[in-house]
């Protein structure tokens, strides 16, 4: 097993649901974690109850993925912090649930600037700093509705459809690098996606964050030899 204790994350969009879930694994697992989100306050509260947890092994900031040179400084900022990375989760993301017919222009930029633009600005950064320290992960949270298009979701399927060829792209550039990219695509979770971050108590038979961020630390455990790419998971016992 891959020990993941004195490594170094920087988890995105995580001061709420799955991101959240994932920052606090790394942290019960050992690790140091970096965390942002686009509300500043939303980072120093999460940042302060994460570290009232864990002894101070917590770090964050303000940022909007969307926006390469913020996310060039947060990734200088985690390094200062830190000392280095390690792991990359790209967890930032937004929904968009209208038809082509009537979706804002701004709505489309948004989801594919965030879902997929933000994951490549990540990465960029990331990958430097991973080959200096001899290898890393890179972890990448898509969706089932990358595969299993709907209607009123073109711009959310788009992104989610194109992380997945930007992950199995990146994989194959990166793997000789000691860096394993991998990518997650959850069914229904129940984050309050949609919902101002609220779950909803009613819906039990959705997964829970938690059940993505342990197959997050079930990726990163895993032996260095191995590579497990892409994991597809679902409610065991959907709604009928």
């Amino acid at each position: 097993m891959n020990s993941l204790r004195d490594k170094t994350a920087l988890v995105t969009g995580s001061t709420k649901g799955i991101g959240l879930a994932i920052a606090r694994a790394l942290l019960d697992s050992g690790g140091t974690v970096f965390i942002c989100a686009r509300s500043r306050e939303e980072v120093e509260r999460t940042v302060k109850g994460l570290n009232a947890e864990h002894g101070g092994r917590a770090y964050g900031a303000e940022c909007d993925v969307r926006d390469a040179e913020r996310v060039k400084a947060m990734f200088e900022l985690a390094v200062r912090e830190m000392g280095g990375l390690d792991i990359l989760v790209n967890n930032a993301g937004v929904g968009s649930h209208s038809s082509v017919e009537s979706m804002p222009k701004e709505e489309w930029r948004a989801t594919i600037e965030t879902n997929l633009s933000g994951v490549f600005y990540c990465s960029h950064e990331a990958i430097p700093l991973m080959k200096r320290r001899g290898g890393g992960d890179i972890i990448n949270i898509g969706s089932l509705a990358g595969k299993n298009a709907f209607a009123g979701g073109a711009a959310y399927c788009a992104s989610k459809s194109g992380l997945i060829a930007f992950s199995e792209a990146l994989m194959q550039e990166v793997r000789h690098d000691h860096i394993r990219v991998s990518y997650v695509m959850p069914g229904s979770v129940n984050t309050g996606f949609g919902r101002g971050g609220q779950q909803n108590p009613e819906t039990t038979w959705k997964l829970l964050p938690e059940d993505v961020a342990a197959v997050v630390i079930h990726l990163l455990e895993a032996d260095r030899r191995a590579l497990p790419s892409r994991v597809e998971l679902r409610p065991s016992e959907p709604r009928k």
